[in-house]
């Protein structure tokens, strides 16, 4: 079950990637289409946070998404490799693929329609799991049998 456990971890990997691609076209794009280029900042080092309030919203939904998936789902990388570690149950990779699903999800709808409730309730879904893994991973390691963890 290790190398189930660690799956979802490697598929968020891969779509936190995709949606730092994903976030190079619509910020451009959004940076091609304005009709007043002397909006955008003209100081050296100019981070993305600059272009709030000179690009539209929308293009700027990507990268807010990617900023969120290098918060939390940290901790969700730390979990699944503290249970695979000491050994992941069926349900230990079931509530690891539902928070990614829910990740997925909720990258998706911020990406594209971005309403609050929706988003906060795929975000509330996706935070329970993760606490019922890391409560897993607690109880996983504070009652492992030390003589069973392979040296």
């Amino acid at each position: 079950m290790q190398a189930q456990m660690l799956a979802p971890a490697a598929v968020l990997v891969v779509w936190t990637l995709i949606v730092m691609v994903w976030m190079v076209p619509s910020r451009f794009g959004a940076i091609a289409r304005l009709q007043d280029k002397s909006a955008l900042p003209a100081k050296p080092g100019v981070r993305g946070s600059d272009l709030e309030g000179v690009i539209p919203d929308r293009a700027n939904w990507p990268a807010h998404n990617h900023t969120h998936l290098h918060e939390q789902p940290t901790l969700f990388y730390a979990i699944a490799i503290i249970i695979a570690v000491i050994g992941a149950g069926p349900v230990d990779v079931l509530l690891a693929w539902v928070y990614v699903g829910l990740r997925i999800v909720h990258s998706l709808w911020q990406m594209w329609v971005n309403t609050i409730p929706v988003r906060f309730a795929l975000f509330l879904l996706s935070a329970i799991a993760l606490a019922v893994l890391a409560v897993r991973a607690i109880a996983i390691t504070l009652f492992a049998d030390p003589g069973a963890v392979p040296v």
